[in-house]
């Protein structure tokens, strides 16, 4: 029965998972880093110190879950992107790990991108993995990222990711949380945020600021302390907040399409698992595909995948 670990190490969460090839079923342990109260992350050498406590824990967890386990290849995303100087030190946690348990069992080693990851996973969520050997449009909105992504086939990489747009400052994650702990949210704010949202009372106009297919959202954060200056509701300001990221999503996604063409639409990354955001997009966009929640946030579902369709790629090549 092949199964294939998968390791991610991000700035938020301790992540590892197994696929199995046969079932096509993930078995999954993840935990987030503890984040002190108001406080809007960790610096490196935090992150690093915790996955390399935490890690240890998934990986006891994943044997509890799974039992005896015939691992056929280990992968671990080792950078934050596939592009030349992408590169934060959390990674190396997993990236150790990794390198260590190939090393003692003799099996296989691949190493992908976060991003690559949480791709592969909204696909396998969405029923879409058809989808590595088409083109196809991806977004990945997080805590880091606000990107949209012209994907395509690759032999090397599985997935060849080519930024089309993305924020030109601040990343439609960071507003989330900003706005949330500035309403006495604990970090990270996504989930509370939209708890909040739910319950406004007001609907507001938002346009989104789009340079070309880039957008900007530094004007969020701003509005929503003007907005708490003037004594609007918390879930007022929460609502205008996500609103936002929505329009400016929709936005990015319109011209994409229009530059590109009708190609399949795929939705990745912790943003987009608030579901204001994702029924507002699927409401311009019925045929788009989204991941759920579990998969969503950041996870190592997707690495473990990329494992297999490296190995399956391997196998191709050598008949």
């Amino acid at each position: 029965m092949p199964e294939f670990l998968g390791i991610d190490t991000s700035n938020y969460t301790t992540s590892a998972a197994v696929f199995n090839s046969e079932t096509k079923s993930i078995i999954q342990m993840k935990k987030l880093l503890p984040v002190k109260e108001g406080e809007l992350g960790l610096r490196q050498s935090d992150a690093v110190f915790h996955h390399t406590r935490q890690l240890p824990e998934m990986l006891e967890g994943l044997r509890e879950k799974c039992g005896n386990m015939d691992i056929s290849a280990v992968s671990a995303s080792v950078r934050p992107r596939n592009i030349e100087g992408s590169y934060m030190p959390c990674f190396l946690c997993g990236e150790g790990f990794a390198r260590s348990l190939s090393a003692v069992n003799d099996i296989p080693m691949h190493r992908t991108s976060h991003q690559v990851g949480h791709i592969l996973a909204a696909l396998y969520s969405a029923e879409r993995l058809d989808l590595v050997h088409e083109r196809f449009i991806a977004f990945h909105v997080s805590g880091g990222t606000t990107d949209c992504l012209l994907c395509e086939p690759d032999s090397e990489d599985i997935i060849k990711v080519t930024e089309i747009g993305t924020s030109l400052d601040l990343k439609a994650g960071q507003a989330v949380d900003r706005v949330g702990v500035m309403l006495g949210l604990r970090f990270p704010c996504g989930i509370e945020l939209e708890k909040l949202a739910v319950d406004a009372d007001k609907k507001f106009k938002v346009k989104p600021v789009l340079k070309d297919m880039n957008c900007c959202l530094s004007g969020v954060e701003n509005k929503c302390g003007d907005m708490l200056k003037k004594g609007e509701k918390p879930e007022n300001i929460a609502r205008f907040c996500l609103d936002t990221v929505a329009v400016t999503i929709i936005g990015m996604t319109e011209k994409a399409v229009e530059k590109y063409g009708e190609l399949p639409l795929v939705f990745a990354g912790g943003v987009m698992s608030d579901v204001l955001i994702r029924d507002r997009i699927i409401s311009r966009f019925s045929e788009a595909s989204f991941a759920a929640p579990e998969f969503s946030c950041d996870n190592a579902a997707g690495v473990a995948i990329f494992g297999c369709l490296k190995e399956l790629t391997k196998k191709a090549g050598e008949k």
